[in-house]
């Protein structure tokens, strides 16, 4: 069970690390990949459709402002892309949102929010999941966490309230 994380610049990684430790906690073996769209095209290209070939599943492709890089990993690949645009100018990222959700028929990219990396990774972790029952597992257990958290916070703010 592998996937990749490709982004456009190392300045991406900071935002790319919750999805790098999430992919990690759930085992899912991860190649990182720095590469840009417009710099090193014919380095997405060459990662791109070669990646189902490395044994990648699926891949998380990050980028901010222009932001073509999931676009173009996607036309590049029959592997699922996750798309994560990065908050990198003074629009707030909304300018690699619209460049990464409006993609052509035929070559969909699925966009998570700005900057939602981890989620991104929890995405990843569903697809690969569909053909792992012991990822499936793991994903569930995590849910059942998520939940507990929840009703954690829900006593302790009862509580508050009960104090005054």
């Amino acid at each position: 069970m592998k996937a990749a994380v490709i982004m456009g610049s190392d300045s991406d990684l900071p935002v790319l690390k919750p999805a790098l430790e999430t992919l990690q906690e759930f085992g899912i073996e991860t190649e990182v990949v720095i590469a840009s769209a417009h710099r090193t095209p014919h380095k997405v290209h060459e990662f791109a459709a070669t990646a189902e070939k490395r044994g990648v599943k699926v891949i998380i492709a990050a980028a901010g402002a222009a932001a073509h890089l999931p676009g173009v990993v996607a036309s590049f690949t029959t592997l699922p892309v996750i798309g994560v645009p990065v908050n990198s100018t003074s629009l707030g990222g909304l300018d690699a949102l619209l460049s990464i959700v409006q993609m052509p028929s035929g070559i969909p990219v699925a966009t998570m929010a700005i900057n939602g990396a981890k989620n991104a990774a929890i995405f990843a972790a569903q697809i690969i999941a569909t053909g792992n029952a012991a990822l499936a597992a793991k994903l569930a257990d995590y849910r059942q966490k998520l939940a507990a958290e929840v009703e954690q916070r829900a006593a302790r703010a009862q509580e508050k309230l009960q104090a005054n």
